[in-house]
């Protein structure tokens, strides 16, 4: 890949890649287009340019060029639909043209252009004007024009002779800018009162809770040098809460996009300070959140407080000229931008209005069948954000929440209101949320005490749960369309990463890491070898590596999911429980109330730990690939979390991905063992040990994964004294000709066994390899047989049948031939085969080779036997494997590629006679 940035500068259309330039195609529905189709007031402020190969990982790279330069310009608005509409644009370039592919990025003041091209030659042009049809979105291809006239702002396609682009821009979303709020000049009598120099604290506090930066006014406020409270938590020195009312945690608070409310610092001096806070939720340039606390003294909060939004001039006004407007009364202004912010406030503005002890909200599931908690004050919110109750539940006149309801005492109705069981909470009002007839939500307060509700503070409830309900799902359908771009973009890279192995163990951990902590705090695969077999536990994961042993021991000793097909993900309380009863009994012993601790090979510390990392909500989900169960995708959440709905439909999507996956790992694991196992039966399992004879075999197959081609040996004792020796090579490689080979040196044996001579054995291995049919394929061979002579000699007979001759090398280093060539096997039915005899004195090498040695390689060089017979006349003196060493290495050396044929060397050597 090869990229360019070029920062600034006028605006420039990218250069041309064709020796002429056609007019512009229009897409479907778009009309012709100009030659430029960028307004003219659009200035380019940046460019960024890279060109990718036509391989399948250029896919995944351009996807993390075009984020990278987005986001380095600080578009992350727009990030999620730029990667999805590249991914398939160049997909269509790298994959389907099968050419290079070009991107650019242009960015302007409103947006971003990015164009894609490939350089495909025989694409056909077409006409101006005429009609273009769209393809299925189910077909593999020609999605790509249809996500961008889905996603994009603007798009089209560029045609030369040499290549297509498509580009498409993505506008910014518009963002309010100019006068928030402004009030009426005041006299100076009505202005809020303040010190003659205003203090404003600025404190941030980093992701643990400790305070990171500590300004000059908060030293003065608070009696505090910076250096003494950099790193303590804020709750060392909050006072929480100072006013009455404010029932959310510092530390829920400090979670918090946005919060704005009072409480108590303790000074230096041991006196509780009250001030009035804004805090922002940010984060910097690596993504590391922090919270910025804004704090005055509480008497001049009016330099903080964000003020109520005056009545617009069309507004109807009451006499005091209050503003009458629903909404913004209930609400406030200005209304949070973000859903959970919105949530938040209205949960808290409904607590005061009903003055309630505390209040949640809920969002109906999509199926309107559960509500979700979104938001809570005065409850554990932490414990119960994203529970899931039933729309339809508990008895009586309290049990749908598609009506308003009034519990005087939940006492007398136990499970009425599911999500307030053991809060404490006697007395509740719930509301529904409706848009156009259709239940989106739930809204209630409840409080400690018995009948504090009536019919009239249920209607109160309604009016204002009305006024917001529509503001609430225009935020929630937002929040869900990010949420579902970002899904896409997340399902198309987790589809990328899986379809790049073949390997089960790394598929696995492909899996667990796409989830962790994207999806889940922690996660577990069972798989499923067999219908016969248990689930076994596979692969643990965790977001912190110090607790995977501890889980992966939790899970050992708890009976595993039941494999049901069923789709979904479905709760599994088995760990959550497990882990309570190991952390109940560690306290327990640790106390002196059970087993002696001496018993206990871990300390209290891991074991809860453990408990609280998987205490939370545990779903399983099947693996399912062609039509049975292959295992399960474990996701947990730490002590009382609980998953979102939107995160268990991506699981689920993510789940079917990785079974199909994890499923072609497993056959191609299974049948790369089958084929390595039936290679290995092909080659003779060990050498013989021959008396005054030095034997070395050096064999390589070519080719990825194969252990045994077209070329085999074999060397093997006929009877005593004598043993045979063959060198083969069938025609072809794969598996097609080591079926062949396997035919070849079983028939051998046998027939040497037999008491057949050279000649008689190779004629009725002819015959059987005819007798295959369509199968066979011709042989050349090498065939002998040794007899070690007492004299330090040896004696061969040979038959060489179209095979590439042996050599014998001398102690006075010449090389000749020790047979003649005859013809090959597996041709013609009727062979006149005919042995010779050779003799090999004390110091003399024979050297038998395949083709693969003799026509080695380079451009049109090739080794040859010359070229063979050169490197041999230089092993004078060397052993035998010695010789096959040299050869071997003069192969490899002789061309820089890698073999595209299989090579056998076999190599005998009479040893020197011992002088006494």
């Amino acid at each position: 890949m090869t990229t360019g940035l070029h920062p600034g500068g006028t605006p420039q259309d990218p250069p041309p890649t064709g020796n002429q330039s056609l007019p512009r195609q229009a897409p479907i529905g778009h009309g012709p287009l100009p030659a430029d189709n960028r307004p003219r007031s659009s200035v380019i402020t940046a460019r960024a340019a890279a060109s990718f190969e036509p391989v399948g990982r250029s896919v995944a790279t351009a996807r993390s060029f075009v984020r990278d330069t987005l986001q380095g310009w600080g578009f992350a608005d727009i990030v999620d639909d730029a990667v999805v509409l590249t991914s398939e644009l160049v997909t269509n370039a790298v994959v389907h043209a099968g050419t290079a592919a070009d991107v650019l990025c242009l960015r302007s003041d409103d947006g971003a252009r990015i164009e894609v091209a490939d350089h495909y030659p025989e694409r056909e042009i077409p006409l101006q004007g005429a009609a273009i049809t769209m393809s299925s979105p189910d077909r593999e291809g020609g999605r790509g024009l249809q996500l961008c006239a889905a996603l994009a702002s603007r798009w089209g396609v560029d045609y030369t002779p040499t290549q297509k682009l498509v580009w498409f821009q993505l506008d910014l979303p518009a963002r309010p800018v100019g006068t928030r709020t402004a009030g009426p000049s005041l006299p100076a009598a009505l202005l809020p009162l303040a010190d003659g120099r205003v203090r404003v604290a600025v404190v941030q506090i980093d992701r643990t809770g400790s305070i990171a930066s500590w300004n000059e006014d908060a030293e003065e406020l608070f009696g505090y040098a910076a250096e003494q409270v950099t790193g303590k938590p804020l709750t060392d020195l909050a006072a929480w809460p100072h006013t009455p009312g404010t029932s959310t945690g510092i530390a829920e608070a400090l979670r918090l996009s946005r919060w704005e409310g009072s409480y108590g610092i303790r000074g230096a001096d041991g006196r509780v300070i009250p001030v009035y806070a804004s805090h922002l939720r940010v984060r910097d340039t690596g993504g590391e959140p922090s919270t910025v606390c804004l704090l005055v003294r509480d008497h001049e909060r009016a330099v903080l407080q964000t003020p109520m939004r005056g009545p617009a001039p069309d507004a109807a006004s009451t006499p005091d000229g209050q503003n009458t407007d629903p909404f913004e009364v209930f609400i406030g202004s200005p209304a949070p931008d973000d859903l959970d912010g919105l949530l938040q406030r209205t949960v808290e503005r409904a607590r005061d209005m009903l003055d309630g002890d505390s209040a949640f909200l809920l969002l109906a599931t999509d199926d309107e069948t559960e509500l979700e908690v979104r938001a809570s004050t005065g409850l554990p919110s932490a414990r119960q954000r994203f529970a899931r109750v039933p729309v339809e539940a508990g008895p009586g006149r309290y049990g749908s929440a598609r009506m308003p309801a009034v519990h005087e005492d939940l006492q007398a109705v136990p499970g009425a209101v599911p999500l307030l069981s053991g809060t404490g909470m006697r007395s509740v009002v719930t509301v529904p949320l409706k848009v156009e007839g259709r239940l989106t939500g739930s809204l209630g307060v409840a409080a400690e005490g018995p009948n504090k509700y009536s019919n009239e503070e249920a209607l109160r409830l309604q009016f204002a749960a009305d006024r917001i309900a529509l503001a609430v799902e225009s935020a929630r359908l937002g929040e869900l369309e990010r949420l579902r771009r970002g899904s896409l973009s997340f399902l198309v890279e987790a589809s990328d990463l899986l379809a790049g192995t073949l390997d089960r163990d790394q598929t696995l951990a492909l899996m667990a890491q796409m989830t962790v902590p994207t999806l889940a705090t922690w996660c577990a695969v069972y798989t499923i070898a067999d219908q016969a077999s248990d689930p076994y536990l596979s692969y643990v994961l965790h977001e912190d590596e110090e607790l995977i042993d501890g889980i992966k021991s939790l899970l050992s000793k708890i009976a595993p999911p039941d494999p049901v097909p069923t789709p979904g993900a479905r709760v599994w309380a088995a760990p959550a429980e497990a882990a309570h009863q190991a952390a109940l009994r560690t306290s327990m012993r640790s106390l002196g109330l059970g087993e002696p601790t001496r018993r206990v090979s871990s300390g209290i510390g891991p074991t809860l730990a453990t408990a609280s990392a998987v205490g939370g909500e545990t779903v399983v989900l099947p693996l399912v690939a062609r039509n049975r169960v292959i295992g399960m995708l474990t996701l947990g959440k730490p002590t009382d979390e609980h998953f979102r709905q939107e995160i268990l439909e991506l699981a689920e999507d993510l789940s079917r991905r990785a079974a199909l996956a994890l499923d072609n790992a497993r056959l191609y694991s299974e049948r790369t063992a089958i084929s390595q196992s039936l290679q290995r039966s092909l080659l003779p399992p060990d050498l013989p040990h021959i008396e005054g004879v030095e034997v070395e075999v050096i064999y390589r197959a070519a080719g990825e994964g194969n252990e045994v081609g077209g070329d085999f040996y074999d060397l093997f004792p006929i009877r005593d004294g004598v043993y045979g020796f063959a060198i083969g090579d069938v025609c072809g490689t794969g598996p097609e000709a080591a079926a062949v080979t396997g035919l070849a040196r079983h028939a051998l044996r046998l027939l040497a066994r037999e008491g057949f001579g050279g000649p008689a054995v190779l004629e009725r291995l002819n015959s059987a390899i005819l007798d295959e049919g369509a199968r066979s394929r011709f042989l050349t061979l090498l065939y002998g047989e040794l007899w070690p002579q007492e004299d330090g000699s040896a004696k061969l007979k040979v038959v060489c049948a179209g095979h590439p001759l042996p050599l014998r090398l001398r102690q006075d280093g010449t090389v000749e031939p020790a047979a003649e060539p005859q013809p090959l096997l597996g041709v013609m039915d009727d062979l006149e085969l005919y042995e010779q005899t050779v003799t090999l004195d004390p110091g003399d090498v024979l050297l038998c080779v395949t083709d693969g040695v003799t026509e080695r390689r380079e451009g049109t060089r090739m080794l040859g036997d010359d070229g063979l017979t050169d490197v041999l006349t230089t092993c004078t003196g060397l052993t035998a494997g010695a010789v096959a060493a040299r050869i071997m290495r003069a192969v490899e050396r002789f061309a820089s590629d890698a073999p595209s044929d299989d090579m056998a060397i076999l190599a005998m050597r009479v040893p020197g006679l011992q002088k006494d």
